[in-house]
């Protein structure tokens, strides 16, 4: 299955491509992106870092079809990364994003992650969606609870920046597809 591009009302969602490597090698590597990201990340980040994950991690993923990776665009600029989203076939870490901070807090990432949870649910066909993330990454975890996620347990994980309290959060296809429908109901 190919990975298909996907639009919010703001957003354009490409399919990560090896030509990405270059911008998201330029706008990537800062602290305030990568400090909640899971230790695998490697930092400082090398200057290869980005080619090294799209070609040798995410593209190899997506053509196995054990992953779904996204740049984001703003519609405004569709020839720019602004940040990248993710999804993972598994029992865990089914979701992970990341947005520069320049377009941070202005609910671009909600609309993403919206999107693909939909693909995730209703095009996968996924009975659940888990995500783990640092308690204290506050932006994160209110769009965890916006969409309806709930935590169901904490445990300690190595973040890049540091050993931290982290959440594993939850939603079934059954809550997301209530939820939607409850949305749209007049």
């Amino acid at each position: 299955m190919t990975v298909p591009r996907l639009e919010t009302p703001r957003l354009l969602l490409e399919p990560l491509q090896s030509s990405d490597a270059i911008q998201v090698q330029h706008i990537f590597p800062r602290w305030e992106i990568v400090r909640h990201l899971t230790n695998a990340v490697p930092w400082p980040y090398p200057a290869d870092g980005a080619s090294y994950y799209i070609n040798h991690i995410a593209l190899p993923a997506m053509e196995a079809g054990q992953a779904w990776h996204w740049s984001l665009r703003h519609r405004s600029a569709p020839e720019t990364v602004i940040g990248l989203i993710s999804l993972r076939a598994g029992e865990e870490d089914n979701r992970g994003f990341w947005l520069v901070p320049e377009w941070q807090g202005q609910g671009l990432m909600s609309e993403a992650c919206a999107v693909v949870t939909d693909y995730w649910f209703l095009t996968l066909k996924q009975p659940r969606l888990r995500v783990p993330k640092a308690m204290d990454n506050l932006a994160s975890r209110r769009i965890s609870e916006r969409t309806g996620m709930r935590l169901i347990d904490t445990f300690s994980k190595a973040f890049v920046g540091g050993e931290m309290l982290a959440g594993n959060w939850e939603i079934t296809q059954e809550e997301w597809l209530a939820q939607r429908t409850q949305k749209s109901a007049p």
